[in-house]
């Protein structure tokens, strides 16, 4: 006679469960070499953080197996629920949670520290999946839309209260889901202009064109608007004057412009751009209003949107974040090296990688990290030390890993045959690709510094947990999808 629990295990993705075991076996070595001193082998002691690990490490297998015993219908059926709880308990967070490197996002109860915003974000993929389930829901409705935004934004306000920025931005990985079930490509272009305009921007604020009192980051910024408003009406219109117009316009006249502040008065082109920003808007609007086409107005928002973005980037950068979030950013770029401050840990966590050649120096080997010169490198530069100790071929392991962990997950969330399934599938994958690129990238000095771990390397149990809890409850509702096959 076949059980309900035999026919469970006949349908569990095993292989996804083998490469999670993987990594964190190769997580629970990385965090023991990390934290090991000379002459100290107990890696068991629940003194030492490799011991602690190991606890968590136990506590998520149980709690991995609880979750696969549930109903996969009551992640469903208690979605709104569970979201509620978190966000009442982020709200919470706030005002008892002690000061911790000066964010408030802890909760300490005795020898146990949690994050709730660790689980808060399985909370807002099943809240997002419960929504876009639901029958009357429609992505291109405006209203679908704001709820979509509230969900997602919500928690990373409250997360942003906490003083936790970099945990905040994990919640924009949603906005991945959101492309595949169907939102216009545009707004995606409109976050990756925006991260242009910023970095451009910032970057080349200081350095000017030639001899014309021109800065070149504003002026790259304005020229790009000008082109991408151009280019977003041939690809919505198929219509090549206005095209025309807007671009070969936009050119000529920067260019005679260009030739006057070179060789005759020097003014800024930014003048002439702003200008010029006003004479497309302004044709914009009199197409949408001559041709009854919406899609010019929208092209004319785009383009307002985006200077306002420009000015109010600069404004943000230089008023509104702190002095070392500021240095962090000016590192990545170039702007400034400060080795013996903000570009500290990456600058020692890169000479811990480059250290460990083709093979690495072995495991307990790793001179950078038993001298602690990495700062945190138990936990957000974990990566520096699989570098350290195992060389490129074991880092390329580790990534390789990860890539056919993401990939699976792909698969397993196309085959989902509810809608409530394949979002929650992807909003796993989102928040795993999202803390991959992010944590890779910062220990590498690819991008800023943000404190965000390496899933199931980094030390902690917040992180473990929630990372386990995010992979466990999609198992069980691909399982439940196949045993009703």
């Amino acid at each position: 006679m076949v059980t309900r629990n035999d026919s469970l295990w006949k349908t569990l993705d095993w292989v996804t469960i083998g490469i999670y075991l993987l990594l964190i076996v190769g997580g629970w070595f990385s965090v023991c070499g990390a934290s090991y001193d000379y002459g100290d082998r107990d890696f068991l002691d629940f003194s030492t953080r490799a011991g602690k690990q190991f606890v968590w490490i136990i506590s998520s297998f149980g709690l991995g197996f609880v979750l696969l015993m549930l109903e996969d219908r009551m992640y469903d059926m208690f979605a709104y629920i569970i979201y509620t709880g978190m966000i009442v308990l982020l709200i919470v967070t706030i005002f008892i949670a002690p000061d911790t490197k000066g964010s408030r996002s802890w909760l300490v109860m005795g020898p146990v520290s949690l994050q709730p915003a660790e689980f808060a974000k399985f909370a807002t993929a099943l809240a997002l999946a419960k929504y876009m389930n639901s029958y009357s829901f429609s992505i291109k409705k405006e209203k679908c839309a704001f709820v979509l935004g509230f969900i997602i934004l919500l928690p990373m306000l409250l997360i942003i209260g906490q003083r936790e920025t970099g945990s905040a931005l994990v919640y924009l990985a949603f906005f991945l889901v959101l492309y595949r079930e169907g939102m216009p490509g545009v707004v995606l272009f409109a976050g990756l202009c925006a991260v242009i305009y910023f970095v451009v921007g910032i970057r080349f604020d200081e350095v000017f064109i030639a001899d014309t009192p021109t800065p070149l980051g504003e002026f790259i910024v304005l020229l790009l608007i000008l082109l991408f408003a151009g280019g977003m009406v041939w690809v919505y219109r198929k219509k090549w004057e206005p095209t025309r117009n807007i671009i070969g316009g936009s050119l000529i006249i920067l260019l005679v412009a260009y030739l006057i502040s070179e060789y005759g008065i020097h003014f800024s082109l930014v003048w002439v751009q702003w200008g010029l920003c006003v004479i497309v808007v302004g044709y914009l609007l009199y197409l949408a209003l001559r041709e009854r086409q919406r899609s010019y107005f929208l092209i004319a928002l785009f383009a307002i949107g985006s200077i306002g973005f420009l000015y109010s980037s600069n404004y943000v950068f230089d008023n509104i974040l702190e002095s070392h979030q500021q240095i962090r950013i000016k590192v990545v770029l170039g702007l400034e090296e400060d080795l013996t401050g903000a570009g500290y840990n990456v600058n020692q966590s890169k000479i811990a990688i480059g250290s460990g050649g083709l093979t690495g120096k072995g495991f307990l080997n790793g001179t950078q990290n038993k001298l602690k010169y990495v700062p945190e490198q138990d936990t957000d530069f974990i990566f520096c030390t699989v570098g350290e100790e195992q060389g490129f071929i074991g880092s390329a392991a580790v990534l390789l890993a990860f890539l056919i962990l993401i990939l699976r997950l792909i698969a397993l969330s196309e085959r989902q045959t509810s809608t409530f399934g394949r979002v929650y599938g992807y909003s796993v994958v989102s928040i795993f690709l999202f803390h991959l690129f992010i944590n890779v990238g910062m220990v590498l000095g690819l991008t800023p510094v943000i404190g965000i771990p390496l899933p199931f390397f980094s030390y902690g149990g917040s992180s473990l947990w929630g990372f386990t809890i995010l992979l466990f409850i999609f198992l069980r509702l691909d399982a439940g999808r196949g045993r009703r096959l």
